[in-house]
């Protein structure tokens, strides 16, 4: 899985057609990055991060914002460390991930004990993200989402790779006691149910969010003044413009 998305952040910043020399990088996972970008200044996803401020002309937050408690204040202060007309980049999972295991677990929980404790994060809607950036003062934000569907063995593979991708459960209102097998049990039985495939596996969605956003300089492009157009949209696009119905009233 972070294989496929880090091919993604490099597809992504070669579309950029830029050549960056000074990179930055906040991420939990050092090692793994590190060796993506080698070059690249390395930062942990603190609530503070240690960068520099103006330091850098790229940073790309991975795999991070979505644990964030304060995801604006990640993207300001990246912002900060971004020289003028500098790249931000983050990566982070949206609210479709893991919709599967989330319905099985609950379903399984609530049949086996009764009751219900936190398991997979929330996770925000593309919708609400791309407004953050604006709100961290990015200059030409965009938002979009790349849908992943990953199949696996079972339930206990899928589980094992969250873990290896350090993914799993760190909610601070998480069970403080090991989980009943028969609730994985159950939802093991649950998963293949509702979402096993054809040919016996079962498959798990990732919804991967790219935020994109660049340090405010002023070589960039700017949106014209309302009013201030030479040509109507009908125009433009070679077709007739009609005046609108009178009113009934």
């Amino acid at each position: 899985m972070l294989d496929l998305i880090a091919d993604e952040v490099d597809e992504r910043l070669i579309e950029v057609n830029r050549s960056f020399n000074a990179p930055a990088i906040v991420t939990g996972l050092p090692d793994y990055w590190q060796t993506r970008l080698p070059t690249a200044v390395v930062a942990e996803d603190l609530d503070r991060l240690t960068l520099d401020s103006a330091a850098h002309d790229l940073v790309i937050h991975a795999m991070g914002l979505h644990w964030a408690s304060d995801p604006i204040g990640q993207i300001v202060q990246a912002r900060h460390a971004l020289r003028p007309d500098g790249l931000f980049l983050g990566v982070m999972f949206g609210g479709q991930t893991l919709h599967e295991l989330r319905s099985v677990l609950a379903e399984a929980e609530a049949r086996v004990t009764g009751g219900l404790s936190p398991r997979v994060a929330p996770m925000a809607e593309i919708r609400d993200l791309g407004a953050l950036l604006q709100r961290a003062g990015m200059a030409l934000p965009v938002a979009d989402a790349m849908p992943l569907t990953v199949t696996y063995a079972d339930i206990w593979a899928l589980m094992r790779d969250l873990r290896a991708m350090g993914e799993a459960n760190a909610l601070s209102a998480r069970l403080r006691h090991p989980t009943r097998r028969a609730v994985f049990q159950e939802a093991e039985r649950l998963y293949a149910q509702h979402f096993g495939t054809q040919d016996g596996r079962i498959s798990a969605t990732f919804e991967v969010i790219f935020l994109t956003g660049w340090a405010p300089d002023d070589s960039q492009q700017k949106p014209l003044r309302p009013g201030s157009a030479q040509v109507s949209l009908a125009q433009a696009l070679g077709t007739c413009e009609f005046p609108p119905p009178p009113s009934k009233d």
